[in-house]
């Protein structure tokens, strides 16, 4: 398959710059995948769309202030970095800017806001698409000095300062871990999650920390070419209980979001369609033809063209019903991406 089929025009002042006062306020398309129909609703109607014994499936990560800059001890020149998982302690997997300039053997220094000093890092190797290996000197836990030094990282299509950091957040954000948040939750508030759970609708959380995987970009021509960032998912026992337990009994297991979708369709792939307590590091790749053997509905946001997460929603719903819907959209003005509107596919 060519990439340029999953292209799509979208005028530049319908990317979302800001969350919405209300997150629940959103603009909820309702995309019926066997037929291609569409409902134009508001997303604090979701819980009249769910019924009493399906289950909601979402990802409780919570996005690490990641993004750290930094400058050279050798010649001062300023760099920027964005952690993106540890692979060992205080070694870390980071994509780094001008990454040209970042070689291996180099040394960083970073400060806090008052300049002071506050962590050192060599660049012990080198990947491809700018990504280095960072070891930090010292004894402090990382996660501790990123909560010094750090900044909740924006999507590089958002332009303005997010006033409070908790906006790119979900309200049910548990786990630190992620270098970008799972952007379908950012429309929950609690008294949505409320009025759902009063319908008999079973919330679950299960946990993917957001890295390159899911934001990497894809730059062959060919879907098939590329290659799917490892990231880290959780299943407990009681959560995959509760999803065997209201599929079995006729219910839908709704995904919130494309992190959630990879993280069920991995480990359905990997026992024979059942949802198991299971971790470990996922690299699915869906895209048209694969065979989704766990989720029956998604809520995500509209995407990016040419993206691996737009390639997951076509081959849910079918490439010619998404792209007409997102041209819908378009027409209807809604707004897109992270702090965008969102659908509902059924």
């Amino acid at each position: 398959m060519d990439i340029a089929d999953f292209d799509y025009d979208l005028p530049p002042e319908l990317i979302a710059q800001e969350p919405l006062a209300d997150r629940s306020a959103s603009r909820l398309m309702v995309l019926h995948r066997d037929t291609g129909a569409i409902e134009h609703r508001i997303f604090r109607e979701l819980p009249e769309m769910l019924r009493p014994e399906d289950v909601l499936v979402i990802n409780d990560t919570r996005v690490m202030p990641a993004r750290i800059f930094g400058h050279k001890l050798a010649s001062g020149g300023r760099s920027e970095f964005l952690l993106l998982r540890p692979l060992e302690e205080r070694l870390w997997e980071a994509l780094a800017r001008p990454a040209k300039r970042v070689r291996k053997g180099t040394e960083i220094a970073f400060t806090d806001r008052l300049g002071q000093l506050m962590a050192t890092a060599e660049v012990i190797a080198e990947e491809d698409e700018g990504i280095r290996h960072l070891r930090f000197a010292g004894e402090r836990p990382v996660e501790e000095l990123l909560s010094q030094i750090g900044q909740i990282p924006l999507p590089p299509y958002i332009h303005r300062t997010l006033p409070d950091p908790q906006r790119y957040q979900t309200v049910y954000a548990r786990r630190l871990g992620s270098a970008a948040a799972p952007t379908a939750g950012l429309h929950f508030t609690p008294e949505l999650l409320d009025a759902i759970a009063a319908r008999g609708v079973a919330i679950v959380p299960i946990t993917l920390h957001v890295g390159l995987g899911t934001f990497r970009p894809v730059t062959e021509m060919q879907v098939e070419a590329h290659q799917m960032h490892e990231e880290w998912y959780e299943i407990s026992k009681e959560a995959a209980a509760m999803i065997r337990s209201r599929k079995a009994s006729g219910g839908r297991i709704v995904a919130v979001g494309t992190t959630t979708v990879r993280t069920l369709e991995s480990v359905a792939s990997r026992y024979d369609g059942e949802v198991r307590a299971d971790s470990g590091w996922s690299s699915l790749y869906i895209y048209p033809g694969f065979r989704y053997r766990a989720v029956d509905a998604i809520v995500t946001n509209f995407h990016l063209p040419k993206s691996t997460l737009l390639l997951m929603i076509a081959a849910f719903a079918g490439r010619d019903h998404v792209l007409q819907a997102y041209q819908e959209a378009v027409k209807h003005r809604y707004r897109f991406y992270s702090f965008g509107d969102a659908m509902f596919i059924v």
